[in-house]
């Protein structure tokens, strides 16, 4: 028996969930997530503001995916009611970031520009030198995020790049100049 997949998901008031086939979707005044279920042999079930995931048959794939998708729809509840938000911060002389639009726009030494477009549900905002990421789901807001820092990593000798906020970059010293031997 999975522990995580047992446990019910409080649900939120103007938010539902419902399975339909083989497809999960959770709607809210925020907006209607959906993903598919790889396999038909677990049920979903709403009741009293509570929502609890149960696997119909007891096989090993079931079992291995019980807690998996529990997660995934407690995840799907909570970008439905509250949204999630992450910070990138911008780390080095001459970086900076610029809305255009709805686009992000972002010089990071390069000899051009870089230019993001937000995927559907996505929005950029701007604070000094952090960018703020938002939207409802998960997934999504953590890929676009992931994007944007490829761009430029944190390098360990100065520090300088896009780094998570409250990320810890492991710094190196530079070269030690040694004695000469005589």
């Amino acid at each position: 028996m999975s522990k995580v997949g047992k446990k019910p998901i409080t649900m939120p008031t103007g938010v539902t969930a419902t399975l339909s086939g083989d497809v999960l979707t959770v709607k809210s005044a925020k907006g209607e997530l959906s993903k598919k279920f790889p396999i038909l042999n677990l049920d979903l079930n709403v009741a009293d503001g509570q929502a609890i995931v149960s696997p119909k048959m007891e096989d090993k794939e079931t079992k291995t995916l019980w807690g998996t998708w529990r997660n995934l729809l407690n995840n799907m509840i909570i970008g439905a009611s509250e949204g999630y938000v992450k910070r990138l911060e911008l780390e080095g002389v001459g970086y900076k970031a610029v809305l255009q639009g709805k686009n992000l726009q972002m010089s990071l030494g390069f000899s051009h520009p870089i230019l993001i477009e937000p995927p559907a549900g996505i929005e950029f905002k701007i604070e000094k030198n952090t960018i703020l990421v938002s939207g409802i789901d998960k997934e999504a807001v953590g890929q676009i995020c992931a994007e944007i820092r490829s761009w430029r990593e944190p390098e360990p000798y100065k520090g300088k790049g896009i780094r998570y906020a409250g990320e810890i970059v492991r710094r190196k010293s530079g070269k030690k100049v040694g004695t000469a031997a005589a």
